[in-house]
């Protein structure tokens, strides 16, 4: 009977594949006297009693003992406390970098494992952060993003002044105070500075109508021609393809999934001729598996953080073979 229930639960476990925004690894680790007991770790109860239940389905004679599955969700508030620090598949610097975790932002701890946490964003994307680089305080109630590339930090309002930090592009701060064109940010690390007034863009001022938020993201986009490709990126010192769009769109006050296939699926279907901030996409030899994202310019002109171009450009879609012959289909949150 056992070998029959890890393949009911091994059929369970593929529904939870996703390891980006889903954890859950069970086994069955005994059979006694009408019980089984389960053991290891998944992200919430609400996952433990899917799983009971997909067991009970196929063996409702059963009883199941959970004690020893860890369940660490709800986890304990975090916070980022460094300008930039990368968000990892494994709790180690030698992992893939799958994402970057900006300054102030907010996260859910669930797993320590040595000097790393398992953290959750708030859109759920799970993955590994250095702990040491965040804190358990809670940041200031955001009043601003920054919506230069970089915004330079200065010891004292004025261009002279001795630079004590930056902060990028896309990070939502507080200003204590603003004057004479400069604002004053309290970061979540304890430091503060002056920066730019311009180098920000006020969370009450974010554009509301559609077209507004198209201009914006086209004026935004220009801003980073240049920027390196990095994978897992999503700043001014580097930004991948997902990272790139997804950026933009906050700056625009719209919240995008991570990931390009997660964007694909969320979005709403768009059709020709394209406007600006609509989003193509693209595949690779499995025409269902998106790997390429790109903001429309207008029609088949778009801006992308290519890894061919290694950064930020504008291409014609229609006037790239590959990427005509790739192109998936186009989508819009705008």
């Amino acid at each position: 009977m056992i070998q029959e229930m890890r393949k009911t639960l091994t059929d369970f476990l593929q529904t939870q594949a996703d390891t980006r925004t889903q954890l859950c690894r069970l086994e069955v680790a005994g059979l006694a006297d009408d019980c089984c007991t389960l053991a290891g770790v998944v992200l919430d109860g609400k996952t433990l009693a899917a799983a009971q239940a997909a067991l009970l389905g196929s063996f409702p004679s059963l009883s199941f003992d959970v004690s020893t599955v860890q369940v660490p969700r709800p986890g304990r508030a975090m916070t980022v406390a460094v300008n930039l620090t990368g968000l990892y598949a494994q709790p180690s610097w030698l992992a893939e970098q799958v994402s970057q975790l900006l300054d102030g932002q907010p996260l859910e701890g669930l797993q320590e494992e040595g000097r790393w946490v398992m953290i959750r964003q708030a859109d759920g994307y799970l993955g590994w952060a250095y702990a040491p680089y965040l804190t358990g305080s809670p940041p200031p109630a955001p009043t601003h993003f920054v919506s230069a590339p970089v915004a330079l930090l200065h010891e004292a309002p004025q261009e002279e002044a001795p630079l004590i930090g930056r902060v990028l592009g896309g990070t939502a701060v507080y200003a204590a105070a603003v004057e004479a064109g400069w604002a004053r940010l309290a970061l979540s690390s304890g430091v503060e500075g002056w920066a730019p007034a311009d180098a920000l863009r006020p969370l009450h001022a974010l554009p509301q109508r559609a077209e507004e938020r198209r201009a914006q993201m086209l004026a935004d986009g220009a801003r980073f021609i240049g920027v390196p490709y990095l994978w897992g990126g999503c700043s001014a010192l580097g930004i991948d393809c997902s990272g790139f769009v997804q950026l933009l769109h906050r700056l625009a006050g719209v919240t995008l999934p991570r990931d390009a296939d997660m964007q694909f699926a969320a979005g709403r279907p768009a059709e020709p001729p394209y406007q600006p901030g609509d989003l193509f996409f693209f595949s690779g030899d499995d025409p269902r598996a998106i790997t390429h994202v790109g903001m429309s310019l207008g029609g088949w002109r778009m801006l992308h953080s290519s890894r061919a171009r290694n950064g930020v450009y504008r291409d014609d879609v229609q006037a790239v073979p590959h990427l005509q012959d790739a192109f998936a289909g186009a989508r819009t949150f705008v």
